[in-house]
């Protein structure tokens, strides 16, 4: 990398990842598929991959996951380590078409978040995960595959409802460009 990461972005990262941990240890519903929840770590995922970019987004959801099955699981599953990196990336790659540090996040910025979300959570989910269940821990293909569909579906749902809150309510503390007037 040419350009390093700012301070700013490394302590994003540090909390970030023990965050997205933590719910995903107490955040999270069984779905009623066996090793598949609900959760709510990727809104915030959403949240701060939008917020810091696509390597912030990587970080957080790799060093996050990997923190989470280590810690409640014994060792991390990394086919779905390697997708929550996915999510954060795609998702991060909007951070600059949406302005939320500068207090936009109107109805155009809300479709683009979810546009991104929806994609991140597709290939996450629906290719990312299953594959490498199937290529890295010859999983069966059927279970794998219900399994991403469930993971994406609620993802892309939590997230788009969660995340959009999140963001929505986050952009509504930062000041809009150009709205401070000398007097």
């Amino acid at each position: 990398m040419g350009n390093k990461l700012s301070i700013k972005t490394i302590v994003a990262i540090g909390i970030g990842a023990a965050v997205f941990m933590i719910l995903g240890r107490f955040g999270s519903i069984p779905s009623g598929i066996p090793n598949t929840n609900i959760e709510t770590c990727y809104a915030f995922l959403a949240l701060m991959a939008v917020l810091y970019g696509p390597v912030a987004g990587v970080a957080i959801g790799f060093i996050g996951h990997a923190l989470k099955d280590l810690v409640f699981y014994g060792s991390p599953w990394f086919s779905w380590v390697i997708a929550s990196a996915a999510v954060g990336l795609i998702i991060g790659l909007a951070w600059k078409k949406l302005k939320v540090n500068e207090g936009e996040f109107g109805k155009k910025e809300m479709i683009v978040f979810n546009i991104y979300q929806i994609i991140a959570n597709a290939i996450a989910w629906l290719l990312v995960a299953p594959t490498l269940d199937i290529v890295i821990y010859a999983e069966p293909a059927n279970k794998v595959y219900l399994q991403g569909a469930v993971a994406g579906a609620s993802n892309a749902i939590t997230v788009g409802i969660l995340g959009t809150i999140l963001l929505y309510t986050y952009s509504k503390t930062r000041v809009k460009k150009g709205s401070l007037d000398r007097e």
